[in-house]
């Protein structure tokens, strides 16, 4: 259902350097930038697959992360979630919840959540 997420960012060589070697550890990869002032990137694990993209705002203004906002990174297994989180907290990005279960277990939801660089939140989860 989701084709992509846009994320803004204010130290865009930064911001794709930390989404370089995040997603490196999962099997995504950049699959296309523009060609302008604002490098805008999408990233995914190929095409036709839903993607995010990480951009300087179209509007030229500071970039904000949004609160509520967050995007989540379906992974394959709990310990890929393990990795993502870790990958996030080396890179500098900030801690917002610790691997394990959330919820009933019975639903078999395990989560993990960080900030990126500039302060954009995601859940990397496995459901099962």
């Amino acid at each position: 259902m989701i084709g992509y997420a846009t994320l803004g960012s204010n130290d865009i060589d930064k911001a794709l350097d930390f989404y370089d070697a995040l997603f490196a550890a999962t099997g995504g990869k950049r699959l296309m930038q523009m060609p302008d002032e604002r490098k805008l990137t999408f990233y995914g694990a190929g095409p036709g697959k839903p993607m995010l993209a990480i951009g300087r705002p179209y509007d030229g203004e500071v970039a904000t992360s949004g609160n509520g906002t967050m995007v989540a990174l379906a992974a394959d297994t709990r310990e890929q979630v393990d990795q993502i989180y870790a990958k996030a907290i080396e890179l500098g990005g900030g801690d917002e919840g610790a691997p394990g279960t959330r919820g009933p277990e019975t639903m078999g939801f395990y989560g993990a959540y960080f900030r990126d660089l500039d302060g954009n939140k995601f859940c990397a989860f496995k459901m099962g």
